[in-house]
């Protein structure tokens, strides 16, 4: 595959975060100061609901991969390097890779479960204390733990193939069983290695004995695979009604006697729902980002390191605001001194947090302290307090549109 001259951002570590306040570096004062984060009123002319910016960390406890962390892809795996959008769209070939590596991972990522930081956001909702949820995640596991919490995936989700030709949806199990029927060796290579527990091991030194790296969103890397001998499905409402191309002609979707995409096509192409690297989030979506940060008071920052820019730009849209931020993430942050500015030294808690804990350990204990301290007869927000955007499952369609 040609190497791509677009380049991914952010890939080694970023300098070691400021505890603030100094007291946070504890759990019991991690726990006070985002007690005061939540309780303390929001500064003048903004609201009291705090939304929640969460990154792939907070999945870590799930048995899934992150990209930046100090145990991240990036870190463990120099060679490591997703496919980009444009790749995706142009080679047959890439695509055959791409989806051979989703079709293995896919099981790993299906059985995986929200685990206690999920929870927890779900308990400061009930708390009334969180209003919505902004992810960059695609594992749906915050629709999952808390489907109550209108939440946006800005990149997308994997629950889902899209046509590239007529944008319409296929749910990805049904286009896993697809993948199996069409590939019957690698399907039996699957059940084997599932059986075998190569997929479930979480020790990164007993993947490479059995051959196997896993990698973020689901992408399992077998060494010298057979790529070239995966194939994948045509989208089948474009394979009965071609679509109509931008140029106008009329798009061709043709497919081998088992149905597998023929690469004499000029449509039926199906992707991941997710935004690819190199590909755009829609105007759409970053407008119901943008009005997620300017309907709430503060901002909760979850498990990411903010390297891509769709997310630090929300983050400094927050802090332009004058809305406290508070940032629970392992290990460094993109522009933390721009996020911290002008932040009081002597504040405990009220202006702003940073704390170097994991979300599954941190979070919990944080939700059982401020349920003590709730005072009687003091309900949930109500639900006018919480933005509309349950799904951005038709946004997502209208992106790709």
């Amino acid at each position: 595959m040609r190497k791509s001259l677009m380049r991914i951002p952010y890939t080694e570590l970023f300098p070691p975060p400021v505890t603030r306040p100094p007291t946070a570096r504890s759990l019991p004062g991690a726990v006070t100061a985002l007690h005061e984060f939540f309780t303390t009123p929001a500064p003048k002319g903004l609201t009291g609901s705090t939304v929640v910016l969460s990154g792939a960390g907070l999945s870590v406890a799930s048995g899934l991969a992150d990209y930046r962390g100090v145990n991240g892809t990036y870190r463990v795996n120099k060679t490591y390097r997703p496919i980009y959008y444009h790749e995706f769209l142009a080679s047959h070939e890439a695509r055959k890779r791409y989806w051979a590596r989703s079709f293995l991972g896919w099981s790993t990522l299906q059985k995986a479960q929200p685990n206690a930081g999920h929870q927890a956001v779900k308990d400061l909702g009930q708390l009334g204390l969180v209003s919505n949820v902004i992810t960059q995640n695609v594992d749906s596991f915050h629709h999952k733990a808390h489907p109550e919490i209108p939440t946006l995936e800005l990149h997308g989700y994997l629950r889902s193939a899209v046509c590239t030709s007529c944008w319409s949806e296929l749910p990805r199990q049904s286009f896993q069983d697809e993948l199996a029927r069409l590939n019957p060796i690698w399907a039996a290579f699957l059940q084997e290695a599932i059986a075998s527990g190569a997929l479930d091991t979480e020790d990164p030194e007993e993947k490479r004995a059995r051959g196997i790296r896993m990698n973020p969103d689901g992408d399992v890397d077998v060494p010298d695979a057979p790529y070239t001998t995966f194939r994948y499905p045509a989208c089948p409402k474009c394979l009965s009604h071609p679509p109509t191309l931008a140029d106008g002609a009329e798009g061709v979707v043709e497919v081998d006697r088992d149905g597998a995409w023929s690469p004499t096509s000029t449509a039926g192409i199906l992707k991941p729902a997710v935004v690819m690297f190199g590909e755009s989030i829609s105007a759409e979506v970053k407008r119901s980002a943008e009005e997620a940060i300017d309907g709430a008071g503060r901002v909760l920052v979850l498990a990411t390191s903010l390297a891509t820019y769709s997310a630090w730009r929300l983050a400094k849209r927050a802090k332009d605001r004058g809305m406290p931020i508070a940032i629970v993430n392992m290990g460094g942050v993109r522009g933390e001194d721009i996020l911290a500015a002008e932040l009081d030294p002597q504040q405990s808690g009220a202006q702003g947090v940073r704390v170097e804990m994991s979300t599954e350990s941190l979070l919990p204990t944080l939700v059982e302290e401020l349920r003590r301290s709730k005072p009687k007869g003091v309900d949930a927000m109500p639900a006018a307090a919480v933005l509309p955007f349950a799904s951005n499952t038709a946004v997502f369609k209208d992106m790709l549109s």
